[in-house]
């Protein structure tokens, strides 16, 4: 990195709060760390033109867990902690709104589905006989049923002829939020450094050394690491890399298909935006495979997407796929997001769990109270 003078003193000097990962988290950490400290130097380490992980690529799931999700987390979670994090998820969802506004995140709640193959009648039984419990189990949070049954009104094949409906699912414009959270760091005097990788961190008595690019090196205050999935490279912490490949087809005329739909306990998703269908998961087919920070697709995940499309999704309707991608969440063995402080100048808020939307908002708030301390 030849820089000059004036790069350095402008951007790299006297940095009291560093914070590497331009995504929801870090955004709004760097927000609420402004609101604290309105004259410190806040700069923001993204090694992407764009946020690296799932910010900006994820589906736009305004949800906080399908009915099948809740029952899986409950055999490892007791009833206490699962509340807490359907709460923790309504709450953040709660902020996000208020702070960027359903305007700008093109808020839409059209409620959200669960679909259940024809040959797993086991789950869809199981799940249909649970739902009065799950509901009262949840009546804190909600303070009304969430979940009941509707027939199937969408016209999908090879699936189990009644859906679960969730009422308050909703779906935003993930480009919207992020582009939102961006113009709000701007407007706060927020630095924000894009293809700047930080590479390296060791800390002194009083500071923080990192090592940018693999070359040069500065010192900051304090540093705060939000890059949830790729967090492997800086901690010793229960966080692994889940790659999520998606596609999304051409504009489809008359689409009858609106809300946001989980299928396979979650492991698909998909929902309506702008007369298309946005279509992610199969991490189920290989998950070993999917454990990496490659932003790659595999013909296994996709074929068997377009195949779901063609069967189920969309079938007697002709359709073009018009984009792929990947992004790379964090999960763990535990769905709490890990927010701690790693030793004197160092936090890290990470593992969103394929939550980020929810609670990437919160989640920002925590570590910067964290970090302010």
């Amino acid at each position: 990195m030849n820089l000059s003078y004036w790069e350095r003193k402008t951007w790299l000097t006297d940095i009291d709060y560093a914070i590497v990962g331009s995504g929801i988290v870090g955004l709004n950490c760097a927000l609420a760390l402004r609101k604290k400290h309105p004259k410190s130097k806040i700069v923001v380490f993204e090694r992407g033109i764009l946020p690296s992980g799932a910010s900006t690529k994820n589906a736009g799931f305004a949800c906080f867990g399908s009915l099948s999700e809740i029952l899986d987390d409950l055999k490892t979670h007791s009833e206490e902690e699962v509340v807490q994090l359907v709460r923790a998820r309504v709450e953040g969802l709660q902020l996000l709104r208020k702070t960027l506004g359903d305007t700008q995140l093109n808020y839409l709640e059209y409620g959200g589905y669960e679909l259940f193959s024809e040959n797993d009648n086991s789950l869809f039984n199981t799940c249909s006989s649970k739902i009065n419990t799950i509901n009262k189990l949840l009546k804190p949070v909600f303070q009304a049923p969430v979940f009941s049954t509707v027939k199937n009104p969408f016209g999908f094949q090879n699936i189990h002829p009644t859906l679960i409906f969730s009422q308050f699912e909703g779906q935003i414009d993930t480009g919207s939020m992020m582009q939102g959270l961006l113009k709000k760091a701007s407007e706060a005097s927020i630095l924000i450094l894009n293809g700047v990788e930080v590479t390296q961190i060791s800390e002194h008595t009083n500071s923080v050394s990192i090592q940018l690019n693999h070359s040069e090196e500065l010192s900051v205050k304090n540093l705060s690491i939000a890059t949830n999935g790729f967090a492997k490279q800086f901690l010793n912490e229960d966080v692994t890399p889940a790659r999520a490949q998606v596609l999304i087809t051409k504009p489809i005329k008359n689409l009858a298909i609106k809300g946001t739909f989980h299928l396979e306990e979650g492991y698909y998703y998909f929902r309506n935006i702008n007369d298309r269908i946005l279509f992610g998961g199969g991490r189920n087919l290989d998950f070993s495979a999917e454990e990496t920070m490659q932003m790659e697709l595999t013909s296994l995940v996709q074929n068997k997407l377009e195949s779901l499309l063609n069967t189920t999704i969309l079938p007697n309707t002709s359709f073009e796929i018009d984009h792929r991608w990947s992004g790379i969440m964090g999960v763990g063995k535990q769905k709490k997001p890990i927010v701690k402080r790693i030793s004197d100048h160092v936090t890290c808020g990470v593992r969103m769990g394929g939550m980020g939307v929810a609670i990437g908002s919160s989640v920002g708030q925590q570590l910067a109270n964290l970090t302010a301390e």
